[in-house]
């Protein structure tokens, strides 16, 4: 088994000196030969969400304004966790054909309460074609995430540090979004959040929260041997003056 994956690692390298791989690709190739190695068992999972559209932090992202919705979603996902590390992609799109979002995303868990994690969001196909692209004119966002969840409350700091997100001027935004959860009951969960400043993605001049409501989730039981997920976001943008009510089925 060393002897193959000394191979392995051979292999890479070799890759690597005949090719004009970008750093980002490097990484990658380098992270699946790393994790290849790992002794600690791996674990692959799958899923995705029907919702009834798509509103991320209090922000409906088929319609910015908040006044008409949008849509719905499917919101599809994948990742494989090794020991505290967790390598994964969601996304979503609209059956309207009107909005794709591809994002990638690595979690490292901290301890049973804290995690950090760093987010590729990617949803700018229409300006922004060639995914590709991570210099000067990039779509890509990325962002630095700080989670803790306890027993009922929740809290997380979220700073885009990197990309396209922007303010007016050309300078990088910063933007920040911070926000606090408490489960109220097994099935329910209050939560508020905004944004700390100005910031063209959360459309805030400055301090404006953008997400507060609850989320009720319930499990219908369809036959002896499966059951259906299903939830419902009832929530406001007190920012944009708007509400909105998110029904979702998990598959």
């Amino acid at each position: 088994m060393t002897q193959y994956k000394n191979k392995q690692f051979f292999l890479v390298i070799k890759l690597l000196k005949f090719s004009g791989m970008t750093k980002i690709k490097v990484l990658a190739i380098f992270a699946i030969a790393l994790l290849s190695t790992m002794s600690v068992k791996a674990q692959f999972a799958t899923g995705a969400d029907i919702v009834s559209s798509y509103v991320w932090r209090g922000i409906p992202q088929e319609d910015a304004t908040g006044k008409t919705g949008g849509a719905p979603n499917i919101q599809p996902y994948a990742s494989f966790t090794t020991g505290k590390l967790t390598l994964g992609s969601w996304a979503s799109s609209s059956f309207s054909g009107g909005l794709k979002e591809v994002d990638l995303y690595a979690t490292y868990a901290v301890s049973s309460a804290f995690a950090i994690t760093v987010t590729d969001y990617y949803y700018n196909f229409s300006t922004h074609p060639d995914y590709f692209k991570y210099k000067n004119g990039t779509g890509h966002i990325f962002e630095g995430t700080l989670a803790y969840t306890g027993s009922a409350f929740s809290a997380s700091v979220n700073t885009m540090f990197a990309g396209a997100d922007k303010l007016d001027n050309g300078d990088n935004a910063l933007s920040t979004y911070v926000e606090l959860g408490y489960q109220i009951a097994p099935v329910a969960k209050v939560f508020i959040g905004g944004s700390l400043a100005n910031s063209n993605t959360y459309g805030t001049t400055g301090f404006g929260i953008t997400n507060v409501g609850f989320k009720v989730s319930k499990t219908i039981a369809i036959t002896d041997k499966f059951s259906l997920p299903v939830y419902g976001i009832v929530g406001a943008n007190p920012y944009l003056k708007s509400t909105f009510f998110v029904a979702g089925v998990t598959l």
